[in-house]
């Protein structure tokens, strides 16, 4: 074999390398040189594909943000965060047991929705969206003792569920109503808890139905003490600021005078839209009297009018429910 530098097919092969060499150079460079051009026209797109420093790409900068950024707060079922004074809320009243407890029970929860949707469209104003509402009675005044002696039964889970899931089809608030019979509102509240840290429920008390002891619902009309309520709303608002949730309202039901003793000593409490509902059934003169009478203080309270399908004589009309003054914040229908 000849000596390697003799080799005549070697300068071929080495100008045959040679020419790999530089063509592969050459896409080399090209392809440097389209680099620089896409940082110089569009860094961005060389920035997203994971270059520009030690900083990390735009994807994967994102990908930090988005593990680093907490998810916005829980609304309202029809957005925002607070019930008033952005909504006027207008809503239906009862329970599944009887259709004596209200409109609410009668038929299937999910029936419910559309019913109220057409209730509420005399409420509707540019300035004031409607927020609907579902007052169902968590517990229940009874006129016998019960197990614990306390004259009230609780919802069970699987009603109030449903319920709230009727609710959340219909974009609305889910208000349990508590009549606590012999117990206290705060005893009851507490048992409620786990549905009161969801952003669309809020909170009702009867205190036609809170009796003392030795007292029997339906043969007595009862009442609370303030100081029972203001425990409540603390207790209340501290679920709101725990879990940042929107406002929450807290009803309060009346329709005598001394069914809330103390009225001057209630508390407002952040997150927590303290409302009177003025309550009772009877003929448009007395209804409106009734109003009048318990609605003195429109700076400290928000205000909600009740009214009755079956017991009311001559049902107001929405225009003429309107007409109050105040406005009520709040209409609900029993």
């Amino acid at each position: 074999m000849a000596p390697r530098g003799d080799d005549p097919f070697e300068p071929r092969v080495l100008r045959r390398l040679d020419s790999r060499h530089k063509v592969t150079r050459q896409r080399r460079l090209a392809a440097a040189a389209l680099g620089t051009a896409a940082l110089l026209t569009g860094g961005v797109a060389f920035a997203a594909l994971g270059g520009g420093g030690g900083g990390g790409g735009l994807v994967e900068r994102a990908a930090r943000d988005a593990v680093a950024k907490p998810p916005p707060p829980p609304e309202l079922p029809r957005g925002g965060r607070q019930i008033f004074p952005k909504h006027r809320v207008v809503g239906f009243y009862g329970a599944p047991q009887a259709e004596e407890l209200g409109i609410l029970g009668i038929g299937d929860p999910d029936s419910v929705g559309p019913k109220l949707e057409k209730q509420a469209r005399g409420y509707r104003a540019r300035d004031r969206p409607i927020l609907p509402a579902f007052e169902l009675l968590a517990t229940i005044a009874s006129g016998a003792p019960g197990a614990d002696g306390k004259y009230r039964n609780r919802q069970t889970d699987k009603v109030m569920s449903r319920y709230l899931k009727a609710a959340r089809k219909a974009k609305a608030l889910l208000v349990l109503d508590i009549q606590p019979g012999q117990a206290d509102f705060l005893t009851e509240t507490r048992k409620l808890a786990k549905y009161l840290k969801e952003p669309d429920v809020s909170l009702a008390l009867d205190p036609e139905w809170r009796m003392d002891p030795g007292e029997i619902p339906g043969q007595t009309i009862g009442s609370v003490d303030a100081a029972e309520v203001n425990k409540v709303s603390e207790y209340l608002s501290g679920i709101v600021e725990k879990n940042d949730l929107p406002q929450k309202m807290l009803l309060i039901h009346q329709f005598t005078d001394d069914m809330i003793v103390g009225r001057d000593r209630l508390e407002k409490r952040p997150g927590v839209a303290l409302t009177l509902n003025v309550d009772g059934f009877g003929d448009i003169p007395a209804k409106v009297s009734k109003y009048t009478e318990f609605t003195e203080e429109p700076d400290r309270f928000h205000y909600g009018f009740k009214l009755f399908y079956k017991e009311d004589t001559n049902l107001m009309t929405p225009k003429q429910v309107l007409q109050l003054n105040p406005r009520p914040d709040l209409v609900m229908y029993e």
